[in-house]
C-alpha cells in the first residue's frame, strides 16, 4: 500500500530532478538536445511542407526519437491523470484563491484548469475564445523567434550552458510575471 500512496502522489524535487538529470545526461551523450517545440517542425516536414518552404527542408528522421519522447510524455501524463492521481484539486494558498476569484475565476484549485476559461463553454464566448487563440498564436511566434520553448530553453539549453538559452528563459519569467500581474487581471475583469 506504501508503493501505490507513494506513486499517486506529486513525486519530490530530490526524486524528480535527479531523474530530469539523468535524461539529461543521456542526451548530452548521445549529443541529442531537448526540446518539445521543434516536433511541430518535424511534423510540418512529414506531412511535405519542405515543397512549400525551405525551413522544413531537412532529414526529419533524425529528430524522429524527440517525437517518440514526446509522445511518450503525453501517453505518461495521461496514464498519470487517469491512474495515478488522487484528485484534480490542484494545492494553491488562500491569497491566490483569493485574488482568483476576485477575478472571476470560479472554484480555483479545484482542477488544473480553470473550467471558466479553459472549458468547452469558454470557447462559446468570444473574449475567451480570442484570448486563446491570440494566446496561441504569441506562444507560436515567441518559440520561433526564441529558438525554442521553455523546455528546450530551460532544461537543455541551460544545462548545455547556452547564454541565448539564459536570456530566453529570464525573457520567460519577465514575460511570465508581466501576463500574471498586469494583463491577465485587466483581460479576466474587462
Amino acid at each position: 500500500m506504501e508503493l501505490v500512496h507513494f506513486i499517486q502522489q506529486p513525486w519530490p524535487w530530490y526524486i524528480a530532478g535527479p531523474m530530469i538529470a539523468a535524461v539529461m545526461f543521456l542526451l548530452l551523450y548521445f549529443g541529442k538536445d531537448f526540446g518539445v517545440s521543434g516536433n511541430l517542425r518535424t511534423l510540418c516536414t512529414i506531412a511535405g511542407a519542405g515543397k512549400v518552404n525551405s525551413f522544413f527542408r531537412f532529414d526529419w528522421k533524425e529528430k524522429l526519437w524527440n517525437l517518440v519522447f514526446v509522445i511518450g510524455a503525453l501517453l505518461g501524463g495521461l496514464i498519470a491523470r487517469e491512474w495515478l492521481s488522487v484528485s484534480e484539486a490542484v494545492d494553491i494558498s488562500e491569497a491566490t484563491i483569493a485574488e482568483l476569484k476576485g477575478l472571476g475565476i470560479d472554484n480555483p484549485g479545484s482542477s488544473y484548469l480553470p473550467a471558466s476559461i479553459f472549458g468547452w463553454e469558454a470557447l462559446s464566448q468570444p473574449k475567451y475564445a480570442f484570448m486563446l487563440i491570440m494566446g496561441g498564436m504569441l506562444v507560436g511566434f515567441g518559440t520561433r523567434y526564441a529558438g525554442g520553448c521553455t523546455s528546450g530553453h530551460a532544461i537543455s539549453g541551460l544545462s548545455n550552458l547556452q547564454v541565448p538559452s539564459l536570456v530566453a528563459v529570464v525573457g520567460f519569467f519577465i514575460g511570465g510575471l508581466l501576463m500574471t500581474h498586469l494583463i491577465l487581471p485587466y483581460l479576466l475583469t474587462y
